[in-house]
C-alpha cells in the first residue's frame, strides 16, 4: 500500500480511471441497456482500493489467499468488468493452458450483456473469473462479504501457525444507498459487528441517488451513526475523486484491529458528463451519444473511437496489482509447503477443502438406524447425522437463526465461533434469517461447506438468498424444521403449507422430505456428494417410525430421488401410493388396507422430485409405470405441482388451505390427512 498520506494522481493513475469510466459509457451504449452513471463516479474508488491496496495476483485468480472484491452494487457491473479487463485477470490456473487466456477481453465487454457474453447484466461469479460472487439483488453483496471474512477468520485460526500464515485474506465491498437500504444489509452489517470482522472494509457510495430520484424521497438517515451502533469503525470521503483521502481512510482499515469498517464516499453520479449524466437518469439508461461525446471531451479522449484503452493503461495497471499479488502467492505458497512438510495431514485436508472434495472415508461416519415403531422426529435424526459428519469433515460447520435447540443443529464440543474463538463451528447468527443464508454463500465461496438452518416457515425470509445459493451453485445445506402442520398448537403462522411447492419451482435445488431416520442419513450423504447444488432438509417436528428395511425398499433409493417402498404382494400394482415424510406411514397403513380389499398397491417414497426427475425414463417408468393411472398422493402441504406424478386422474391429499392451532393428530384429523381418506380416493380411483 502506498505510504505517503498525500499521494497525488500521476498522468497514468488519471488516464487509467478515465479508462474504466469509458469502458464503461461505450459497453451500456452499445447495449443500449445499462448502467454508467455509477462506474464512472465510482472508477476512482475501484481503481484505488485495486491497484494500492488489492492482494491478488492475475495470473492466479484462484489462490487461496487473495483478498475478495466484492461489487454489491451489481448494476454497476461495468465498472467490475473494466477493472478484470485492464488488471489482465487469466481464466485459469498458472501453467495451464486457460492461463494464457483474459477472464474478460475488449471483445466481451462489447458485447456486454448480450447472450454470448461473460459480461452479464449483473455479475456472476460462474460466468467470469474475477467476480467473487453472484450480485445483482442490493444487499447481496455485503451480506456475502459477511461469510467471506467469517471464512478467512476461521480458516486462519483453524491452519496458520506461529510465523507462518496461510489465511488472513480482507474482503472489500463497494455498496450503494440500495444496499444499505435493503434488510438483509443491516442484518449482516450487525452480525459482523458482533463479530469483530475488522476484516471487512465496506465503502459505501454516498450518491444521493437511487431509480426513482433523490433518496430525501425515502431515505433521510445518518448511515454512519447507524453502523456506529452496529459496531463499525467509520470513515469520511468527502469526494470520490480525492484518492488521496481514500487512501487515508483504506489506511485506517488496514490498522483496526477489533471493528469492521465502513468508508463513506460522496459521489456524483456520472461525473464528467456535461448535463444529463448528473443527475438520476444515467443511474439506469445509456447516456447517448451526444451525452458521451461531451464526458470524453472532458476528459481528453478521443470523441470518434469507442472502446479506446490508451497504451500503456493496462500496463501500468497489471504492474502494481501484480507487484504485491505475485509475490504475496509466492509467500502463500512458501507458507503452504512448511505446512505440507511439518503436518501433511493439514496440507492435504486444505487441498481437499478448496478442490471441494470430502475426506476419504467421510460416509462412514454416519449412522444407520434400527427399525422403530416410535421412532425420532427428522429434526432429530438429522441432528445425530450433522454431529456425525463434523467429526469426519473437520470444514462442515454452520448454525442456526436462534433456533439451535429446535433445529437440533448444536455440536456438542465444537466451540461456537466467535472473537475469542475463531476455530469454533458452532454458528450463532441471531434470528437474521436473510443474512445467515448469505453469509453461508459467502462461506462456501471460500470452500467451508456451510448449513444454515431455521423453521420451515422462514423459508420466505432467506428464499433470496438461497435462490442465489442455487444460481450460483453453491453447495450451501439448508436445515429447515417443523415441516407441517405437524408442528401442531403454534397454528397456521408457525405452519408451512405453500412452501414445499416454492422451494421445488427453484431451478437448480435439491428439497429433501425425507420419510424416517435412514432417509435422513441418505438425503445428506447424496447432498455432500455435490458441492455445487445447494439442498434443503424439510424435517418434522414429530416423531416418524423408523421403518423395517427387511421388508421395504432400502433407505439408498433417496439417492435417485424416488423408489418403491412397498411392492404390490403380486408385484402387478393396481394402484400407486406416493408419499414424502410423515405421511408414508399413512400410504403404508393405507396399502395393508387396500391389499386386504384385493387391491394390489405400490407405495413409493419420492423425498426428492429434482434428483427423481434427473433419473432416465427407464427407471422412472419403472418406478411410476404409466399404465397405472390409478395414483394417489398424500402431503400435509400445498398439492401445487403434484400433478406432474399423478397425471390427469389421479387425486391429492393435503392441504387447501392454512392450518390450525391444536395437537398434530387432532390436526391431521381436522384436515382430513388419512389412512381413511387415502383408501378412499384409492378405491374410487380403481372402481374397488
Amino acid at each position: 500500500m502506498p505510504s505517503s498520506d498525500t499521494q497525488t494522481l500521476t498522468d497514468i493513475d488519471q488516464l487509467t480511471i478515465d479508462t474504466i469510466r469509458t469502458l464503461s459509457m461505450d459497453a451500456v451504449e452499445a447495449a443500449k441497456s445499462g448502467h454508467p452513471g455509477t462506474p464512472m463516479a465510482l472508477a476512482p474508488v475501484a481503481y484505488t482500493v485495486w491497484k494500492d491496496f488489492l492482494r491478488y495476483n492475475p495470473a492466479d485468480s484462484n489462490w487461496p489467499n487473495r483478498d475478495r472484491f466484492v461489487l454489491s452494487c451489481g448494476h454497476a457491473s461495468m465498472l467490475l468488468y473494466s477493472l478484470i479487463h485492464l488488471a489482465g485477470i487469466k481464466q485459469g490456473q498458472p501453467n495451464s493452458e486457460t492461463n494464457r487466456l483474459p477472464a474478460v477481453t475488449l471483445d466481451d465487454i462489447k458485447k456486454f450483456r448480450q447472450l454470448d457474453s461473460v459480461c452479464a447484466g449483473h455479475p456472476e461469479h460462474h460466468l467470469a473469473v474475477g467476480v467473487e460472487t453472484t450480485t445483482g439483488p442490493l444487499g447481496q453483496g455485503c451480506a456475502n462479504s459477511v461469510g467471506m471474512a467469517v471464512a478467512s477468520r476461521w480458516l486462519g485460526a483453524k491452519y496458520n501457525r506461529p510465523n507462518n500464515t496461510l489465511f488472513d485474506f480482507d474482503t472489500y465491498v463497494v455498496c450503494s444507498d440500495g444496499d444499505l437500504m435493503e434488510g438483509v444489509s443491516s442484518e449482516a452489517a450487525s452480525l459482523a459487528g458482533h463479530l469483530e470482522l475488522s476484516n471487512l472494509c465496506w465503502v459505501y457510495d454516498d450518491n444521493k441517488i437511487t431509480i426513482e430520484g433523490e433518496t430525501d424521497l425515502a431515505f433521510s438517515e445518518d448511515v454512519g451513526r447507524r453502523f456506529e451502533g452496529f459496531g463499525w469503525r467509520i470513515e469520511y470521503v468527502e469526494d470520490a475523486n480525492d484518492t488521496s483521502a481514500l487512501i487515508r481512510a483504506l489506511q485506517s482499515f488496514k490498522e483496526e484491529e477489533k471493528k469492521p469498517t465502513l468508508i463513506v464516499v460522496k459521489s456524483i453520479i456520472g461525473f464528467g458528463a456535461p448535463s444529463k449524466a448528473g443527475s438520476h437518469s444515467s443511474h439506469g439508461a445509456p447516456l447517448g451519444q451526444e451525452e458521451i461525446q461531451g464526458a470524453k471531451k472532458s476528459y481528453g479522449w478521443p470523441t470518434d473511437e469507442a472502446f479506446h484503452v490508451p497504451s500503456g493503461v493496462a500496463e501500468h495497471f497489471q504492474n502494481a496489482i501484480s507487484q504485491r499479488g505475485e509475490k504475496a502467492a509466492a509467500s502463500w505458497r512458501e507458507s503452504y509447503q512448511s505446512l505440507a512438510s511439518a503436518e501433511p495431514d493439514a496440507a492435504k485436508e486444505i487441498e481437499c477443502m478448496l478442490s471441494g472434495e470430502l475426506p476419504k472415508g467421510w460416509e462412514d461416519a454416519i449412522p444407520e438406524f434400527p427399525t422403530d415403531t416410535k421412532g425420532l422426529a427428522s429434526r432429530v435424526s438429522s441432528g445425530k447425522v450433522l454431529q456425525s459428519l463434523s467429526g469426519s469433515i473437520p470444514w462442515f460447520l454452520g448454525g442456526s437463526a436462534d433456533l439451535a435447540p429446535s433445529t437440533m443443529t448444536l455440536i456438542p464440543d465444537a466451540g461456537d465461533f466467535g472473537p475469542q474463538n475463531l476455530q469454533g463451528r458452532n454458528f450463532h447468527f441471531g434470528i437474521r434469517e436473510h443474512a445467515m443464508a448469505a453469509a453461508c454463500n459467502g462461506m462456501a465461496l471460500c470452500g467451508l461447506r456451510p448449513y444454515a438452518a431455521t423453521f420451515f416457515v422462514f423459508f420466505d425470509y432467506l428464499k433470496p438468498s438461497l435462490r442465489l445459493s442455487a444460481l450460483g451453485e453453491l453447495g450451501v445445506i439448508y436445515v429447515l424444521t417443523h415441516d407441517s402442520i405437524g408442528l401442531g398448537e403454534d397454528g397456521p403462522t408457525h405452519q408451512p403449507i405453500e412452501h414445499l411447492a416454492s422451494a421445488r419451482a427453484v431451478p437448480g435445488l435439491n428439497v429433501f422430505r425425507p420419510a424416517d431416520a435412514n432417509e435422513v442419513a441418505e438425503a445428506y450423504k447424496s447432498s455432500l456428494k455435490n458441492s455445487k447444488r445447494p439442498a434443503v432438509m424439510v424435517l418434522s417436528r414429530q416423531n416418524l417410525p423408523t421403518l423395517d428395511r427387511n421388508n421395504l425398499g432400502s433407505a439408498n433409493g433417496v439417492a435417485k430421488g424416488g423408489y418403491i417402498l412397498k411392492e404390490a404382494t403380486n408385484g402387478k400394482p393396481e394402484c400407486i401410493l406416493i408419499g414424502t415424510g410423515s405421511e408414508i406411514p399413512l400410504c403404508l397403513d393405507a396399502a395393508q388396507t387396500l391389499e386386504s380389499h384385493d387391491i394390489q398397491t405400490r407405495v413409493v417414497s419420492l423425498p426428492c422430485w429434482e434428483l427423481f426427475d434427473e433419473q432416465d425414463s427407464d427407471y422412472r417408468e419403472h418406478v411410476l409405470p404409466s399404465k397405472v393411472s390409478a395414483r394417489v398422493a398424500c402431503e400435509a402441504a400445498s398439492g401445487f405441482g403434484w400433478e406432474k406424478w399423478l397425471g390427469n386422474t389421479g387425486k391429492f391429499i393435503g392441504m387447501n388451505g392454512f392450518g390450525a392451532s391444536g395437537p398434530a393428530k387432532q390436526l391431521f384429523q381436522h384436515f382430513g390427512i388419512t389412512t381413511e381418506a387415502i383408501v378412499t380416493a384409492a378405491r374410487d380411483l380403481t372402481g374397488k
